[in-house]
């Protein structure tokens, strides 16, 4: 009985071999392959074809890279990616290989998984890209996006994995704030920003990607489309600021000042009144007092029902203020039960001229000014 030779063994063994087994050159294409890779890969799997065309266009990026440190290494790589089959339909294998020692070739294998589900990581992500208004993409330590999936992609006009095996300084080079945050992210840091593109607003989170050993593969990062939150932040903002404008119009249409004569100032004020009220009010008068000149200013508390602790206090400094601006500063129309609060609470109005009405607060003040006119 003869004795095979090593190629003859070699022959022998790829022929029964049940491994998807292959033998590459070093720019990627196939010289020798088991029976079974040829079976599992169809036209793809026979010598002489590229095993990069085979791979799924999102995985290239990956695959080449680790293709391209097996060329200057003889380190082991292993990684996981599509590999379009015999019937044209891509599966997720593992892909393991090594260069040889003389730097001549590169021996591998690719092991299928295709009897276990897909794992829970992938289909969360699965789930993510599908459902969330965001977009995901990966990129490798070279810039070059490998990964992009995301519903919002078609917010802004692009189809799945639109700019994949292209590098990402060179499609978003206009987003300097963008590039910043992922160039952060290629040296090791996490980062998040806001953004705004093309009428939609951003918020992005960039984060680097480890291996097991710790070291950085890739950069991932996730964009979602926060547009209808910021539009409802700026139409509550605008509500709000309306509001403020009526709140501010019904202050002013509580206390209005009204020049009823020349030189005579009157404010009539309405149910509740409170020190912070009564304080506005005392600053809006002694500016009116300032600007017209106005030689009275008659305080109407005929429509007052309530005052508090603080009114009494209050009114005596604005009496005093007004004096200080050269006018006079008259009460009238106080209500009985307002009387009465005010001389429980001790208050002093000794000091303050007061009337029964704003009729006769205005005769007052018109006969004083006609007495200093005579």
């Amino acid at each position: 009985m003869g004795v095979d030779t090593p190629s003859a063994l070699l022959d022998s063994f790829f022929s029964t071999c049940p491994e998807l087994l292959f033998v590459a050159t070093v720019d990627g294409r196939l010289e020798l392959t088991s029976a079974a890779l040829r079976r599992h890969l169809g036209a793809g799997g026979e010598p002489g074809a590229r095993l990069h065309d085979l791979v799924h266009i999102q995985d290239r990026a990956l695959f080449e890279a680790a293709w391209a440190r097996l060329a200057q290494s003889t380190t082991p790589e292993g990684l996981d990616v599509r590999v379009r089959d015999a019937q044209g339909d891509y599966e997720t294998v593992r892909f393991h290989a090594a260069r040889t020692e003389d730097g001549s070739g590169i021996h591998g294998a690719f092991r299928c998984e295709a009897e276990s589900p897909p794992r829970t990581k992938e289909l969360l992500l699965d789930a993510l890209s599908d459902h969330l208004p965001a977009v995901i993409w990966g990129c490798d330590l070279q810039g070059t996006l490998t990964y992009q999936q995301g519903k919002a992609l078609e917010v802004v006009g692009l189809s799945q994995g639109h700019f994949v095996t292209q590098n990402i300084f060179e499609v978003y080079g206009e987003s300097k704030v963008a590039m910043e945050h992922v160039r952060s992210a290629l040296t090791g840091e996490s980062s998040h920003y806001l953004s705004s593109a093309q009428g939609v607003h951003w918020e992005s989170w960039v984060v680097p990607i480890r291996d097991a050993r710790g070291e950085q593969v890739m950069v991932l990062g996730f964009s979602i489309d926060i547009t209808r939150v910021r539009k409802a932040e700026d139409e509550l903002r605008e509500r709000l600021a309306k509001i403020e404008q009526q709140q501010e119009i019904i202050r002013r249409l509580s206390t209005p000042i009204i020049e009823v004569w020349d030189g005579v100032l009157t404010l009539p004020m309405l149910g509740v009144l409170d020190s912070s009220r009564t304080a506005e009010v005392m600053d809006n008068l002694l500016d009116r007092i300032t600007q017209s000149q106005a030689r009275y200013a008659v305080l109407d508390l005929t429509g007052v029902e309530v005052v508090d602790t603080g009114v009494a206090g209050y009114l005596l400094r604005l009496v005093n203020a007004i004096r200080l601006l050269g006018a006079e500063g008259i009460v009238a129309g106080i209500r009985p039960t307002v009387a009465q609060t005010m001389i429980t609470l001790g208050a002093d109005l000794s000091q303050i001229v007061t009337h029964r009405n704003l009729r006769a607060a205005l005769s007052y003040c018109i006969r004083n000014m006609s007495r200093v006119e005579d």
